[in-house]
Formats: structure tokens, C-alpha cells, sequence
């Protein structure tokens, strides 16, 4: 694992669009569990929906890549590579997310090979489901 003292910081992203705050657990190349904390700040929310805030799913699904992401960067193999959407499968959304809500973020790598790979996602907000989703990606 390449010596960082905070993971999220293998992300490429950085603020207004990282949708990680803190990884809880680790396993480079295998699986991560990670945190997101709606805040209600987030500029978007503002559009979608006025009065009514409501995380977008298509967010949702980018704080679980992200998630991922760092379970691939964090394996040695693959340290400086950037890892890109190339689609996904099987697509739930099963909860509303809200300002004040903690997305519980939870990728599990099912193959990785150096041009890409697939992962097995959900996102959670105190154990309810919000959303899963098979992600591809590919690493350039």
C-alpha cells in the first residue's frame, strides 16, 4: 500500500466534487468502507430540488467510484494510475438522501487487471440501503 497517512487523499478529486470524508476500513485491492456526510452545503442541492434538497443518485453512484477508486489506488500495482468510470450494472436507488444523512460507502473489488476492472457497490445511510450498483471502470 503506498505510504499515506490518509487514503482519501489517493483520490484525484478534491473539493466541490469528493464524495469521501473518511475511509473506516481497508483492504488495497480487495474492498473499502468509507463515509460521506451530506451536508446540506453541497451547491447542487440548492437546484435539485428547491425547498426540498435531495441527493442526486448519479452522486451517489460517484461517492461509491470514488470509494473504490481508492481501494485500487491504495494497491501498490496500481499507485498513480487514474481510474475511470466505464459503466455500470444493475442500478437500485432504494432511499432518499438528505442534508444531515452519512452515506456508508462499501465496494468490494471482484476482478482488477491492469487495464481495469469490476466492483460490487452499496451505499447505506444507518443500514438502509440507498443504493447499489455493479461498477466498471477502467484505469488509464
Amino acid at each position: 500500500m503506498p505510504d499515506v497517512e490518509d487514503p482519501v487523499a489517493l483520490l484525484p478529486h478534491r473539493p466541490p466534487f469528493r464524495f469521501v470524508d473518511r475511509v473506516v476500513t481497508l483492504e488495497p485491492g480487495h474492498a473499502i468502507e468509507a463515509t460521506y456526510l451530506v451536508t446540506g452545503e453541497e451547491a447542487f442541492l440548492a437546484g435539485h430540488f428547491p425547498g426540498n434538497p435531495v441527493f442526486p443518485g448519479v452522486i451517489q453512484l460517484e461517492a461509491l467510484a470514488q470509494a473504490g477508486a481508492i481501494a485500487v489506488l491504495a494497491d501498490e500495482r496500481y499507485a498513480g494510475k487514474l481510474p475511470l468510470f466505464g459503466g455500470v450494472e444493475g442500478v437500485r436507488f432504494r432511499r432518499l438522501v438528505r442534508p444531515g444523512d452519512e452515506l456508508t460507502l462499501r465496494v468490494e473489488l471482484e476482478r482488477l487487471s491492469a487495464r481495469g476492472g469490476w466492483g460490487q457497490a452499496r451505499a447505506t445511510v444507518a443500514d438502509e440501503r440507498c443504493c447499489e450498483a455493479r461498477l466498471f471502470f477502467a484505469l488509464a
